[in-house]
């Protein structure tokens, strides 16, 4: 590995800009189109890695702002792609991503949106503006930074609901279907958002949607200030940019604050949220899920402890996946946030003096020095997406694919990782590749251990 000859600098770090977090958000509301004003290549990295990870077309318009918009402004290009953009694809929501060239030279967007709005006679159609340059945060805090957005520009007033405000970060549509049947086991009236569910993992239809049908509803927004109380699955984000804070603090909704649930501590935290939200019992078929998840913890216990497991990518995810692997017996060696956030660390620390584990704790990092802790600690085992795949073909180390992007695999839009089921899922694939792993390299190690001079 060569040497670093440069400090605090990230060449290539184990995030994505901010514009991906916010196109995420935007893509989970209905009948929503996307615009980014900036340079035509910000648009195309979207949309490259979106559809390579979901596996479905993604529209995402541009300004496409270039050397004479940069100097003079790009306000004629941002007008002329909404028009383009209510001419062929006749939204019900715009999201205008600030991307990084557009907040270098100082545009003003909000009021060019406003202008452009009264010179069309525009009144419905909503236009959402979020400045998300790149080098302003990662897609973890674009995410929850455009959702907090939204929720202003759409909740109306307070009042009285039985439904119960679901707002959700590092999930597949797979998890968060999954997550719908646990609320509707529960019996619970909901609100999720964003949900991408259907937005980023249709089915096939014969007549193509230029946008994808599904998404929170814009009528379901409106009545967010109403419900009985916000579950935020995030345990993260830094209270000015979290919606359910935002949501308790002008609304008065209570609010839940939880972890990814991946893992037993972690998906008990979600089970016990909603039983008291609900004011009801866990019904039998969740109880069924989690007999069924310790009776196939007990089954994989037996093989884990040969686990040197490093964990990397974004906060929520490294934090869940952690614990799990604690929970199984397995000994994380690493656990790596690519971006930088404030609360991992000292949260991730004490999970290790609970299980009596020494692992190294990372943030704002980049793959380089991912891959040197991973060497240094003997790590067997990778757990993150796939931009770390290097690390295997480098070092034979094998990776589990988990979170945002995946791009060398089919399906990961599909996969569940959450709730009990989804544990037990990844707990197996976690386990299986270890002794695949073994099988492989048996006897080779065998040949080493014993017979090396």
């Amino acid at each position: 590995m060569p040497q670093r000859n440069f400090i605090n600098l990230n060449v290539n770090p184990c995030n994505m800009c901010m514009p991906m977090g916010a196109s995420g958000v935007f893509r989970g509301i209905e009948k929503c189109m996307i615009v980014m004003h900036g340079s035509q290549g910000c648009s195309t990295y979207i949309r490259r890695h979106m559809a390579t990870h979901y596996n479905e077309p993604i529209d995402i318009a541009s300004s496409s702002l270039n050397e004479k918009g940069t100097v003079m402004g790009g306000s004629a290009n941002l007008k002329q792609a909404l028009r383009n953009v209510l001419k062929v694809y006749k939204p019900k929501v715009i999201g205008i991503s600030a991307t990084c060239l557009a907040e270098t030279i100082g545009e003003n967007i909000e009021q060019t949106v406003k202008e452009f709005l009264v010179e069309e006679k525009i009144s419905a159609v909503d236009c959402i503006v979020v400045s998300t340059p790149g080098y302003g945060g990662s897609q973890y805090t674009g995410h929850y930074l455009t959702a907090k957005k939204v929720i202003e520009h759409f909740v109306l007033k307070s009042g009285q609901s039985k439904r119960i405000n679901i707002i959700v970060g590092s999930m597949s549509p797979g998890d968060i279907r999954h997550i719908k049947e646990i609320l509707d086991e529960f019996k619970l009236k909901y609100i999720v958002f964003p949900d991408i569910s259907e937005t980023l993992d249709g089915g096939y239809r014969a007549e193509y949607a230029r946008i994808p049908l599904g998404g929170t509803k814009i009528s379901d927004l409106k009545e967010m200030g109403k419900a009985g109380a916000t579950l935020e699955i995030g345990k993260f984000p830094d209270e000015e940019i979290s919606p359910g804070q935002y949501l308790k603090s002008m609304f008065g909704v209570p609010l839940y604050r939880l972890p990814l649930p991946i893992g037993l501590k972690n998906t008990d935290l979600l089970i016990k949220a909603l039983s008291e939200v609900t004011c009801r019992g866990i019904p039998r078929k969740v109880e069924s899920d989690r007999e069924r998840y310790l009776d196939a913890m007990i089954d994989s216990h037996k093989y884990n402890s040969q686990a040197k497991i490093a964990v990397f990518g974004d906060p929520e995810l490294v934090y869940a996946v952690t614990t799990l692997c604690l929970e199984n017996g397995m000994s994380p060696c690493m656990a790596a946030s690519g971006p930088a956030n404030k609360r991992i660390t000292p949260e991730i620390e004490k999970l290790s003096r609970e299980y009596k584990k020494n692992l190294v704790v990372l943030e704002d990092t980049d793959y380089q020095k991912i891959a040197e802790v991973v060497r240094t600690a003997n790590a067997n085992l990778l757990v993150g997406p796939s931009d770390g795949a290097f690390m295997t073909e480098k070092y034979g180390i094998p990776l589990v694919r988990v979170g945002f992007p995946v791009h060398d695999r089919i399906g990961m839009q599909r996969k569940v990782y959450v709730g009990y089921v989804g544990s037990m899922n990844l707990m197996d694939e976690i386990t299986n590749t270890l002794l695949a792993s073994k099988q492989a390299n048996y006897r080779e190690s065998m040949i080493r251990k014993y017979y090396s001079c």
